[in-house]
């Protein structure tokens, strides 16, 4: 679902009503729980958390003007799903993260690479993503990227 917004707050207001709730509630967990390095803005047409330019100057790709992703909040048709870079990156934090959400849930997380699908609150386990939130810092994010970037210039 493509949703043409400005900024975060255009974004929410056109998310479709069954999701706005629970965007609204994601949204406020995040920007409570996240480390404060990171910057909320509209991103690949998505509520962001970036590493913001005038800490990482480089850029996501190399371009200076778009800051470095980190976590990505957005409604789809039948989820909200939360990207979370850190699970891409990093198969230490991605299995801690499965084997919690398993005990804590008791099944398996809809997930792909970076992806967390969830199709209502009740499926979030919120004490659980509030200590992924908490895992990587925006430092620790930014060699996380640059040693994952390196890997990907290298096999391509």
């Amino acid at each position: 679902m493509k949703i043409n917004a400005n900024n975060v707050d255009e974004y929410l207001e056109q998310t479709d009503p069954k999701w706005k709730d629970m965007m609204r509630t994601m949204r406020a967990f995040i920007k409570k729980n996240i480390p404060k390095a990171f910057e909320e803005t509209l991103s690949h047409n998505m509520v962001g958390y970036v590493v913001p330019l005038r800490i990482y100057p480089r850029g996501y790709l190399g371009n200076p003007k778009e800051p470095l992703p980190f976590i990505s909040l957005a409604a789809q048709k039948d989820h909200i799903a939360l990207y979370h870079m850190g699970l891409y990156g990093n198969e230490a934090i991605k299995d801690w993260f499965v084997k919690e959400y398993e005990r804590t849930m008791e099944r398996k997380p809809d997930m792909g690479k970076s992806c967390l699908r969830f199709k209502k609150e009740g499926d979030v386990p919120f004490d659980l993503l509030k200590e992924l939130l908490r895992k990587i810092n925006a430092e620790e994010y930014i060699i996380l990227y640059e040693q994952t970037a390196g890997k990907a210039k290298k096999s391509g």
